[in-house]
């Protein structure tokens, strides 16, 4: 991905899947990454989930990345959800 904003690796989660930008009439599909750490720290408080597109094949949407930082709560429901719309779609 040209002009990296969050650093990918080996052990980064997802990289390199589908995903799609969209705005206010438009929308442009790219190579994205989405990457689940927490702080590199002894005691880390949160889970941090971020994601970046592939800017470099999008007209519409300058480099950057989104992060959200969850607590171990919201974590646990957002992982609870994910299994609940996976189930949904294997039946």
């Amino acid at each position: 991905m040209a002009d990296r904003v969050m650093s990918v690796a080996d052990y980064t989660t997802f990289d390199l899947f589908r995903d799609v930008a969209e705005g206010h009439g438009w929308s442009e599909e790219t190579d994205a990454i989405l990457d689940v750490s927490t702080p590199r720290v002894e005691s880390p408080d949160v889970v941090t989930l971020q994601l970046e597109l592939d800017n470099a094949k999008l007209g519409d949407l300058p480099a950057h990345g989104d992060t959200v930082s969850l607590s171990t709560d919201r974590a646990r429901e957002l992982a609870n959800e994910l299994e609940c719309y996976a189930d949904r779609v294997e039946s």
